[in-house]
């Protein structure tokens, strides 16, 4: 049986990597294999992993499930419980080829579902936390199998190995989408698994991460309260679930979720105007505990965009570009450089301060902090 993460969290120096097109363009993940593979040096082989947008036109209604299995009993258990809450549109083995250096490969199925109707009135749920909920009962109760995503017109394909042998694998190359997200990992003190490879996603939400969380504790409890299930043992499963939480379910506007997760120091904020001063204690104090602590850098990715974010001291890298349409993220200039020639714009986001790149299709807009603040 693939194991999962140890009792502890994961501190680690990992590689990331985001691209999109906001005009909503598809083009091939072979750029962000050729971004990621940069940056092999920053992982160790134990966890690569992409997130890709886009990518299912034919079946961008349904939700896609990207579900590994140990075994056909496992499998068969997931697939009774689909029948039962589901309406099964389509199912398919991923296609894979053979790379020698990844191994012990579960089966790996995708499924395009609707829910039941008459089930979603029976729980009095709306359709994502019907999903949600789902989610949480295979992952956490069926024993042999995981669901890797579970979003509409996207999904994740993670491995252990190195991100450039993982895209290889799952022939990411004959895929386009308008965004695309790659981590390559380095735990310093858990074996990888494959489930526990980024990026990790909930709906729509992906996220890779480089660092740790001191305050994973604290998130996971908050997180508990609200209904959210942390059972990975990673830091990074928490980030995905508080972007749901404040964007989903709370509603706040991106910027204003960022701000909620990696706020200005106290003495920062003592330092401004009355009516920011006001605005960025009330986020501390409704929102306190979500707040992220430790070194980190995070791009999240989502149907609408792009989004980065590290810690307000800057103890993670990370570097932005544009040129013309196109939004690059990455841990490094050099794998910005490697897809990019002659960027328009490059920079190095301060410490707190979010890169925010919506597809300019999205139905909701981000409102910046002067608007929220006046």
């Amino acid at each position: 049986m693939l194991k999962r993460e140890g009792q502890i969290r994961i501190p680690s120096g990992c590689a990331i990597s985001g691209v999109m097109d906001k005009k909503g363009r598809p083009f091939s993940g072979a750029t962000i294999i050729n971004s990621i593979s940069v940056m092999r040096e920053r992982s160790n082989g134990l966890g690569g992993g992409f997130a890709a947008y886009g990518i299912y036109p034919e079946f961008k209604d349904t939700t896609a499930f990207h579900v590994f299995f140990d075994d056909k009993i496992a499998q068969g258990e997931l697939e009774n419980q689909l029948k039962k809450y589901f309406k099964v549109i389509y199912k398919e083995a991923i296609p894979i080829r053979r790379v020698p250096s990844i191994k012990n490969v579960p089966i790996i199925m995708r499924y395009f579902v609707t829910p039941k109707i008459e089930k979603i009135y029976q729980t009095n749920l709306s359709e994502e936390d019907y999903i949600i909920k789902f989610v949480f009962n295979v992952n956490t109760h069926i024993e042999g199998a995981f669901i890797v995503s579970s979003g509409k017109n996207m999904g994740v394909f993670k491995a252990v190995g190195y991100p450039e042998d993982v895209g290889e694998f799952y022939k990411l190359e004959t895929y386009y989408g308008h965004i695309w997200s790659a981590h390559g990992r380095f735990p310093t003190n858990t074996p990888g698994w494959w489930g526990g490879a980024h990026p990790f996603n909930l709906l729509n939400w992906s996220v890779i991460h480089n660092g740790e969380l001191s305050s994973y504790g604290s998130n996971r409890e908050y997180l508990k309260q609200h209904g959210y299930q942390c059972n990975l043992q990673t830091d990074t499963e928490v980030v995905v679930y508080l972007f749901d939480l404040l964007y989903r379910k709370c509603n706040l506007p991106l910027d204003i979720v960022c701000k909620v997760l990696a706020p200005p120091l106290w003495d920062e904020i003592n330092r401004m105007p009355k009516n920011k001063q006001q605005l960025y204690k009330s986020l501390r104090a409704i929102f306190g505990q979500a707040l992220l602590n430790g070194p980190f850098s995070i791009i999240i990715s989502t149907n609408e965009g792009l989004i980065a974010l590290n810690d307000r001291i800057k103890l993670r890298p990370l570097v932005a570009a544009e040129k013309g349409d196109m939004l690059f993220i990455a841990s490094e200039e050099s794998a910005i450089r490697a897809v990019c020639y002659q960027p328009d714009k490059v920079w190095h986001p301060r410490g707190g301060e979010p890169v925010i790149g919506l597809v300019e299709t999205s139905i909701r807009s981000n409102i910046n902090l002067k608007e929220a603040s006046s």
